[in-house]
């Protein structure tokens, strides 16, 4: 063997050395995005909660693939909206109700966070409704005891918060995974018209004003104003290097965590209107409650349906219960300085819905209803972040540009303006 063969040569060895380092930083880029994912994550579960379910099923099943498009510009908002978020919470070192104590009168901080704690209200009504329904669609555990033994999961799952923000993430994350899971075993097995999919995502269409009812729900259900106060908080723990090209870095990071849990989310929602659509709307059903949509789903697909269904929902209410806990001790504590145990505000809250579910209400309609409740107060947190994160003397060089309060007004606008019409439709009667 000639001696120049096994030889290396200085560019063969400057491009392995090039190659080495390449894939080196690529690890470490990866190990760096996993230790910054999880806040979306935990915050991207308010997007499949129970009340997305009752929204995206009922509009599935009353105008078929039509609503698909709300979903997609819902995700969009909501992901604008949860960057902006975690963007103020890196900058300032504090959450959105904290900095409202700061910049507004004391007067006005109660105002807001009386409207605060009524969405989160109507959040964990709709949480708790859907953890109950899991488990009596799973087990037939009677209603009433089914809401108890949510209220005891929900209280587990916020205490191991006690071990640190990543347990909770963690088991946030798991539970997501499970929906995930579910909801593709659902899409494999409804067989949907994909071409009709494809159509309503991009053009936009609503038939009457129940649709635009509906509509309004999904804008509700996916773009949540708790959890735009609780992402602030979330990115705190993660805020370690305080230097402007620290701040930049972790805003870097945060932006991918919210891109990814983001359109995870947007697909499991789009999923259950697909699905609702190819199923109920196909086959005739118009779908009034959640224990219909769980018994059409057998004979129509199978048990295996069903039972994906159930487990989904059950994993829904309970994370999403965890997680609205979790924001309502942000809202109570940064805007009044209020320290509520949590134990008591959560047995507070579960009030309403046992007593919904001891009058025999329909937990649908209540779904869907607290989820519009959600789309009213939704502009407050858009306002008081678009206020804020504009200034620099409070958010130094990740002040917000004019592009992106522009797109902040836009969206108030969109939401202001179709709470408008759909207070207009509702008092003149009009469909």
């Amino acid at each position: 063997m000639d001696r120049e063969d096994v030889m290396i040569k200085p560019r063969h060895f400057f491009r392995f050395t090039n190659i080495v380092k390449k894939n080196r930083n690529t690890v470490e880029g990866s190990k760096g995005l996993l230790k910054f994912l999880g806040p979306a994550f935990v915050v991207s579960v308010a997007y499949i909660d129970p009340g997305n379910f009752a929204t995206n099923i009922s509009g599935g099943s009353k105008f078929n693939y039509a609503l698909i498009w709300v979903i997609l510009w819902s995700n969009l908002m909501a992901i604008f909206l949860q960057i902006m978020s975690a963007k103020l919470g890196i900058a300032t070192g504090h959450n959105l109700p904290e900095m409202c104590a700061m910049v507004f009168k004391k007067r006005t901080n109660w105002i807001f966070w009386i409207i605060a704690e009524l969405g989160a209200m109507a959040t964990d009504l709709a949480e708790f409704l859907g953890g109950t329904l899991g488990l009596y669609l799973l087990f037939r555990i009677p209603m009433i005891y089914a809401g108890l033994l949510t209220g005891v999961l929900t209280f587990f799952i916020c205490y191991m918060e006690k071990y640190g923000q990543k347990v909770v993430e963690l088991i946030i994350t798991l539970l997501v995974a499970v929906i995930c899971i579910a909801y593709s075993i659902e899409l494999i097995l409804a067989k949907p018209a994909w071409t009709q999919v494809g159509i309503h995502t991009i053009i936009p269409n609503l038939p009457n004003s129940e649709a635009l009812l509906i509509a309004v729900g999904m804008l509700g259900a996916t773009v949540m104003p708790h959890v735009i106060y609780l992402h602030s908080q979330l990115v705190q723990y993660r805020c370690n290097d305080n230097s402007d090209s620290g701040k930049a870095k972790h805003l870097k990071m945060e932006k991918l965590d919210v891109i990814i849990a983001m359109n995870i989310a947007f697909i499991v929602n789009a999923a259950m209107v697909i699905v609702s659509a190819a199923v109920f709307h196909k086959n005739g059903i118009v779908v009034d409650t959640i224990e219909q949509a769980h018994m059409s789903l057998k004979p129509l697909l199978g048990s295996l349906s069903s039972g994906a269904f159930g487990i989904a929902l059950l994993a829904s209410g309970l994370s999403s219960s965890a997680v609205g806990t979790l924001a309502g001790q942000t809202i109570m504590k940064g805007f009044v300085n209020l320290s509520i145990p949590v134990n008591v505000r959560r047995l507070i809250t579960m009030i309403p819905a046992l007593i919904i579910i001891a009058i025999g209400i329909n937990p649908m309609n209540t779904l869907v209803l607290s989820q519009v409740a959600l789309s009213f107060i939704l502009p407050f947190p858009i306002i008081q972040m678009l206020t804020i994160a504009k200034r620099k003397d409070l958010m130094g060089a990740l002040a917000n540009k004019i592009i992106t309060r522009v797109i902040g007004i836009l969206i108030a606008i969109i939401i202001i303006s179709l709470n408008a019409v759909l207070l207009y439709l509702t008092f003149t009667g009009r469909s």
